[in-house]
């Protein structure tokens, strides 16, 4: 009886906060039912720099005023943003499109999740219409109908071509299945497709974010920006403040609308566009290069060697996977339809599926052209698999960390594809410098165990 009770929490008395979306969608933020919260536990690290007293007599304190009247006390009229470093808080989004999340997700301080277009079915995700047309709504329905078909096609075209083996898990086997299966419908997926995502990050990052998101060139994201707002001070009234400064926020918005983002005017396939790494400096880490066994990290001190760029072509759906390397620096693509559509998804449709592909995206680009809107509202209503342009900058080591993570056999091919030509023009320009690199050796090769990398509920 012990037990089943110390299994049960009640969490009936947590005071989530919450806003929602124009479209529907939803803002949380998390209340986790702490007795000293985020705020006040940022306080107290604060206090060491002004005060050698003990922890313990700040905790008394705390517990004569309580937590509020505390933070009233000390934090509001302290105002330095390290004190937000030490507080942390979730926040979850739900309802949102594939643009607002990436949008979210575009910092190097994110930390979070979102819902996989490998792992899930999104037939039945509602996709945004910000045109509010019946030829909108109609143009995302054709989407859906021939991500649906592409599916029902593919998994017994893909059973064939990659016949289970006999010491193989048949649960395990159908799930690899599936997840190529959705590799390559995902391509068919507008990015206006909503998704859910979590965000767990320090006080102080949210209110760095909050007017980058509030002026947004995105309208959605915009919104999404101050109902977080509206949710952060509702949930943490000592740490956030909605005043607002002319000159800052007009500086923020036009940023916002030159460089949030980014299609490269000279596009090209690929290339190792500058070499910022400096020889004397990889002859002075050379022991490090030469030495590091597999899936260890460089040390620290090799980023001061210097930073490269690598610019691409790649699809949308494999720019969000890019995205996720925070240590390197990725600018977040206009996606548009002059780069043509990725030609691997439609090298994976079997039969007559590829011709009638190529027929139908002809049409569509033509229909979505005629809606007439923005190039940023347009992306709402295209396809994730047509390609952008990539440009990514970043020091060795994380570079390094990027290419072996994802020219493994368990990556999307369309992204293999490009880390691999990454790590060939690393081992190329620094191998005689003596970078080892660390790759898969067969990353092209069909493993069922990527059926394995899910998370379920244990029986």
């Amino acid at each position: 009886m012990e037990d089943s009770m110390r299994d049960t929490i009640d969490l009936s008395q947590l005071d989530h906060t919450s806003e929602p979306l124009p479209g529907g969608g939803e803002v949380i933020v998390l209340d986790t039912g702490a007795v000293i919260g985020p705020e006040a536990s940022a306080m107290l690290g604060a206090l060491y720099s002004r005060s050698p007293d003990s922890v313990r007599n700040h905790l008394r304190l705390i517990a004569e005023k309580g937590p509020d009247k505390f933070m009233a006390t000390y934090y509001v009229s302290y105002g330095h943003k390290s004190i937000g470093d030490m507080g942390a808080g979730y926040a979850f989004f739900e309802g949102v499109s594939m643009l607002a999340a990436k949008a979210l997700q575009d910092s190097p301080l994110y930390n979070g999740q979102e819902v996989s277009t490998r792992y899930v079915d999104f037939s039945e995700q509602s996709f945004m219409n910000p045109a509010g047309s019946k030829a909108g709504e109609s143009l995302l329905e054709s989407l859906r109908a021939f991500y649906l078909e592409g599916l029902k096609a593919l998994l017994p075209a893909l059973a064939e071509r990659f016949p289970r083996g006999a010491d193989e898990s048949e649960k395990t086997y159908e799930k690899a299945i599936k997840a190529r299966a959705f590799d390559t419908m995902r391509s068919f997926l507008p990015a206006g497709a909503t998704t859910s995502l979590v965000w767990m990050g320090e006080l102080r990052q949210f209110a760095d974010r909050l007017p980058v998101l509030r002026l947004h060139p995105l309208p959605e994201v915009r919104s999404i920006g101050e109902a977080l707002e509206r949710a952060l001070l509702a949930g943490f009234p000592s740490s956030f403040s909605d005043r607002r400064y002319e000159a800052t926020e007009t500086y923020i918005e036009e940023m916002g609308r030159e460089y949030a983002y980014f299609d490269d005017p000279r596009p090209v396939d690929f290339a190792l566009s500058y070499d910022g790494v400096r020889p004397e400096r990889l002859a002075e880490y050379r022991h490090a290069l030469e030495t590091r066994p597999p899936k260890t990290e460089l040390p620290q001190v090799v980023r001061d060697c210097g930073m490269a760029e690598f610019r691409f072509l790649l699809d949308f759906g494999s720019y969000r996977d890019l995205q996720r390397h925070r240590a390197v620096t990725t600018r977040m693509p206009l996606l548009t339809t002059r780069h043509g559509f990725e030609p691997w998804y439609l090298e994976e449709l079997p039969g007559g599926l590829r011709e009638r592909a190529e027929t139908f995206l002809a049409s569509y680009e033509k229909e979505a052209a005629a809606l007439d809107l923005s190039p940023e509202l347009v992306q709402y209503y295209l396809p994730m698999g047509y390609r952008t342009t990539i440009r990514t900058t970043g020091d060795l080591r994380a570079l390094v960390y990027l290419v072996e993570l994802r020219a493994t056999r368990f990556v999307h091919p369309t992204l293999r594809a490009r880390a691999v030509q990454m790590a060939e023009a690393l081992a190329r320009t620094y191998g005689s410098h003596g970078l080892v690199l660390h790759l898969d050796p067969e990353p092209d090769r069909f493993d069922v165990r990527r059926g394995e990398h899910d998370i379920i509920k244990k029986d």
